[in-house]
C-alpha cells in the first residue's frame, strides 16, 4: 500500500484572499507560496504520493469553466515540476458551496477515491488543508490532519498546526505513522 499526502490547494499550495489575488480563475492568478514546490519534491523522494484535493465552486458559480481550470493546475504541475516534484493527480468538487455533493469538501469522497485508485493505506496518509472543512474531510476519510494557519485558527482539532507546508514537511515526512 501506498502513503499519501493530500493537500488542499489554495491557501496551502498557493495564495489567496491577498493584495495580490483574490480567488484563481486564470493560470496568471498562481503564485505559489514559499517552500511548496520543494515540500512536495520532498514527499515524492520519501515515497509520498501527492494529490490536490480541491474545492472549486466557482465552476457550478459561473466564474470560470472547467478548461480555464484545467489550464491553472497544468501551470500548477509545471511550476511543481521545475524543482523536480510531481502532483499525482488534482481532484476537484466543481459543484456550488450548496449543492449538497458527496465530493465537496468536508465530505471525503474526493480523498477516499483517489486513496482506492492510487491503493493508499489512509491510516498511513494525511490531509493538509487551511480551512475547517479540510481537516473534516481528512478526519473522515480517516488520515492524520495538518492544518494551516495560527493555532487559534485551528477549530476543527487538527492533529497539529504548522504556518506552512514547507514548515509542515519534516513532520509529514518524520512521523512515526509513516515508518
Amino acid at each position: 500500500m501506498n502513503k499519501a499526502v493530500f493537500l488542499d490547494r489554495d491557501g496551502v499550495i498557493n495564495e489567496v484572499l491577498n493584495h495580490r489575488v483574490k480567488f484563481v480563475n486564470h493560470p496568471n492568478q498562481l503564485f505559489l507560496l514559499e517552500g511548496v514546490p520543494e515540500a512536495i519534491k520532498a514527499f515524492n523522494d520519501t515515497g509520498f504520493k501527492v494529490f490536490v484535493v480541491t474545492n472549486q465552486g466557482g465552476i457550478g458559480l459561473g466564474f470560470m469553466k472547467e478548461v480555464m481550470l484545467g489550464k491553472v493546475h497544468k501551470k500548477l504541475q509545471a511550476e511543481i515540476e521545475k524543482v523536480g516534484g510531481v502532483i499525482d493527480e488534482i481532484a476537484y468538487c466543481p459543484h456550488k458551496p450548496e449543492a449538497g455533493c458527496l465530493c465537496r469538501k468536508p465530505e471525503a469522497k474526493m480523498i477516499t477515491d483517489l486513496a482506492k485508485k492510487y491503493q493508499v493505506s489512509l491510516k498511513d496518509s494525511v490531509m493538509v488543508g487551511d480551512r475547517e472543512p479540510d481537516i473534516y474531510a481528512g478526519k473522515k476519510a480517516g488520515v492524520h490532519t495538518v492544518f494551516i494557519g495560527k493555532k487559534k485558527d485551528n477549530r476543527a482539532k487538527a492533529d497539529v498546526v504548522f504556518p506552512s507546508l514547507l514548515a509542515a514537511a519534516p513532520w509529514i515526512i518524520e512521523e512515526s505513522w509513516n515508518k
